[in-house]
C-alpha cells in the first residue's frame, strides 16, 4: 500500500510540475514565436504528425471523382496558378515573399502525390491547417474547383517548368473541348458564377457560423460561439437577433441581412465595413446564424 501512494504522490508531483513548467513558458513568453526562428525540431515533428494523422482519419472516406478529365486539368493549372504559387512554388517558379517567410516553411508541392493520396489533398485543400498558414479554400472555391486542384497535383511532378507555362496559359475551346495556349490565361473562380447563380438553399446555421470566420468577420467582430481575440474593430454581435435595426440603415430582417452581408457600401457609402465579397448562398447561411444570436 506505501509503494502505491508514493507511485501515486511522484506521478502527481510530476504532473503539477509539467503543468508549473507549461505555465511558465506561456506566461512567461519563454517560446519565441517569431517567424525569423524555426520550431524546435521536437515540436515541428509533433505538429507534423498530429497534422498528418488528423488529415487521413477525416479524408478516409471521401470518394475522388475521375481527375484526368482534360478541362479539370486546365482548370486546376489556373487555380494553382492564382492560389497555391505564391507560398508553395512551381516547376521553374520560386515561391513569393509570403511562402518564403512563413514558418513551418510551405513546402513544394511537386512530390504531393507521393505523400499524399488524393483525398487528402482534397481535405487539405478544403479545409486548410490551423496554424500553418494554410487556408482553407472550402468558401473561395467551387466544388469542382477544389478537385482540379488536386487533378493538377497529380501531373504537376510529371512537369518540366516550360511544360508548367504552357499548362498555366491553356483554356478550353467551346468547340469541341480542345486544349490550345492563349495569351489570356484562365482564371480560377471560373465557376464562381454558376455557384452565385445557383438559387441558394434554406439558412444553414452551422455553416452559417463557419461562414462568418472564414470571411474574417470575427477580425472586426467579437461573436458568440466564434473563437478570437476581443476584437473592438466593430460593435459585437451579441444580441444582434433582437436589434431593430441593421448598421443603423435597415430593418432588421433576414433578407435585410443578406442585403448587408453582400452589398455593404450600396446601403450605407460612408460604412467602414467592406465588402467580403459575400456569396447568396454564405449570406443566408451567416444571416440564419446570426439570427441565433438574440
Amino acid at each position: 500500500m506505501g509503494t502505491i501512494r508514493t507511485v501515486l504522490l511522484t506521478l502527481a508531483t510530476l504532473g503539477i510540475a509539467a503543468v508549473v513548467a507549461g505555465a511558465a513558458v506561456v506566461y512567461g513568453g519563454l517560446y519565441n514565436v517569431a517567424a525569423t526562428e524555426q520550431h524546435l525540431q521536437p515540436v515541428f515533428s509533433v505538429m507534423e504528425t498530429a497534422m498528418r494523422q488528423s488529415v487521413r482519419l477525416r479524408a478516409r472516406r471521401i470518394e475522388p471523382p475521375a481527375l484526368d478529365d482534360p478541362s479539370l486539368l486546365v482548370r486546376g493549372a489556373a487555380c494553382f496558378r492564382d492560389k497555391c504559387v505564391q507560398c508553395h512554388g512551381a516547376p521553374g517558379v520560386a515561391q513569393g515573399d509570403i511562402g518564403k517567410s512563413m514558418q513551418p516553411l510551405p513546402g513544394p508541392l511537386v512530390d504531393a502525390r507521393q505523400h499524399w493520396r488524393a483525398r487528402e489533398l482534397y481535405w487539405v485543400t478544403k479545409h486548410g491547417i490551423r496554424m500553418s498558414g494554410m487556408p482553407a479554400w472550402e468558401f473561395r472555391l467551387a466544388e469542382e474547383e477544389l478537385w482540379a486542384v488536386v487533378a493538377f497535383l497529380q501531373r504537376l511532378p510529371d512537369l518540366t517548368p516550360a511544360q508548367y507555362t504552357q499548362a498555366t496559359a491553356m483554356t478550353v475551346l467551346a468547340a469541341g473541348g480542345a486544349l490550345t495556349p492563349v495569351g489570356n490565361q484562365l482564371p480560377c473562380g471560373r465557376a464562381e458564377g454558376a455557384r452565385a447563380s445557383a438559387p441558394a438553399r434554406g439558412g444553414d446555421v452551422a455553416r452559417g457560423k463557419k461562414a462568418l470566420y472564414q470571411y474574417a468577420c470575427s477580425a472586426c467582430h467579437t461573436i458568440p460561439g466564434v473563437t478570437g481575440s476581443q476584437p473592438h474593430v466593430g460593435p459585437p454581435l451579441t444580441g444582434i437577433a433582437k436589434r431593430a435595426r441593421i448598421g443603423g440603415k435597415l430593418d432588421n430582417t433576414p433578407d435585410n441581412m443578406v442585403r448587408w452581408l453582400r452589398h455593404t457600401r450600396d446601403v450605407d457609402p460612408l460604412t467602414a465595413m467592406p465588402d467580403m465579397g459575400v456569396s447568396e448562398q454564405d449570406a443566408q447561411d451567416i444571416a440564419a446564424y446570426l439570427a441565433t444570436l438574440d
